[in-house]
């Protein structure tokens, strides 16, 4: 396998008050309000910027809860004129003083955010949710995903508008009502019973939301469909992604961490983990792959890396994020040749991204 990329993860949270005076008398935005922020940053960072090597996301997010500093219970307004979460995004662009930065995103609720990327555009992103059942027809006799089930699906709807000079691109109201027509069409409803859905998988999901929204939302760049809350696809008008999620309980020791740091004793998290895979649509099955056969496929790797100590694996270069990603990626591409991308976070927002290939649509943390 070729040198995978890697971007290191930071994230921190921020409470403040603001007010978007631009948007219409009325708004609820226009008031003074306040929000639980949630700030990332995703940096290509160069080798030695860190204290040392597999200090990266610890350094990372130092840097950036000094740059938040001056936000933290504070309102808003009095730093940046007008404070919609591409402004926010904006301003920590600016004044972050990280080399490599590919990506800030900021997150004002749980359900909306903005991600900015390395060419200064707006990916505006909105989660919403719809109950349906549904079953795949074409699966072997016995899956269990020939039988009729139910999910509570998630939809996040991916906007990509350069903001320019304008203070307000996107409004999350314009995707509430772009997308309403479409929650009364799927929500409380048999999926297969719907046209174009008679085979409902992630993926068909996926590409019949976009052929809906792309006329009426022309910014649209991926359409996220969560068919649980561990596993999903993508679709940006073109290519399909897919991803696994896992958790991950492992006890760890960074060996290359100074001496008396506390990063060199033996310690744990509870990891997030992500797989990402793409590959060609089968459009028989109408899946890129089957979730189960991901599950399967990665059971053994999973298992000798789940609640076990990854400082006794030998050819693991260390215990960082980026070194357990890479070992992951190149392990699991043995059984999973679609597998392009590991994403591990030791904490919400903090740890290592991992790609052989494009690395695709930043999901929220």
């Amino acid at each position: 396998m070729t040198t995978p990329h890697i971007l290191f993860s930071a994230a921190s949270g921020f409470e403040s008050a603001a007010q978007v005076t631009l948007l219409p008398v009325g708004h609820r935005s226009r008031g003074l309000h306040g929000h639980s922020y949630l700030a990332t940053v995703r940096a290509d960072l160069p080798g030695g910027w860190a204290p040392f090597p597999g200090g990266e996301v610890e350094a990372l997010r130092t840097r950036l809860e000094e740059c938040l500093a001056p936000l933290d219970y504070q309102l808003l307004n009095n730093t940046i004129a007008q404070p919609t979460d591409e402004n926010i995004a904006r301003w920590i662009r600016e004044r972050l003083d990280v080399p490599g930065i590919a990506q800030i995103g900021i997150q004002s609720t749980a359900h909306s955010g903005v991600d900015l990327d390395a060419a200064g555009m707006a990916h505006v992103w909105r989660r919403y949710r719809f109950q349906a059942a549904h079953r795949l027809p074409q699966v072997p006799l016995g899956h269990k995903c020939g039988r009729m089930h139910g999910h509570g699906f998630e939809v996040i709807v991916h906007a990509n508008q350069d903001l320019g000079t304008r203070d307000l691109s996107i409004d999350y109201d314009h995707l509430d009502e772009v997308w309403a027509p479409l929650h009364h069409q799927l929500n409380y409803q048999c999926l297969n019973d719907i046209e174009g859905l008679d085979n409902p998988t992630s993926e068909v999901i996926s590409s019949w939301l976009w052929q809906r929204l792309k006329p009426q939302l022309p910014e649209l760049s991926w359409v996220t469909v969560y068919e649980t809350g561990s596993c999903g696809a993508n679709f940006d008008g073109q290519d399909y992604r897919i991803w696994k999620e896992l958790t991950l309980d492992s006890a760890i020791q960074l060996k290359r961490a100074p001496d008396g740091s506390a990063l060199r004793s033996i310690h744990g998290h509870t990891y997030t983990l992500r797989l990402h895979l793409s590959a060609p649509l089968d459009t028989v099955m109408g899946w890129t792959v089957d979730f189960g056969d991901v599950k399967t496929l990665f059971d053994p790797i999973f298992k000798a890396i789940d609640h076990r100590p990854l400082y006794e694996i030998a050819d693991m270069a260390d215990g960082d994020t980026a070194s357990i990603a890479a070992w992951i990626l190149e392990k699991a591409r043995a059984q999973l040749p679609q597998l392009d991308r590991v994403d591990l976070y030791e904490t919400r927002g903090c740890g290592s991204i991992v790609s052989a290939a494009s690395e695709g649509p930043a999901l929220p943390v």
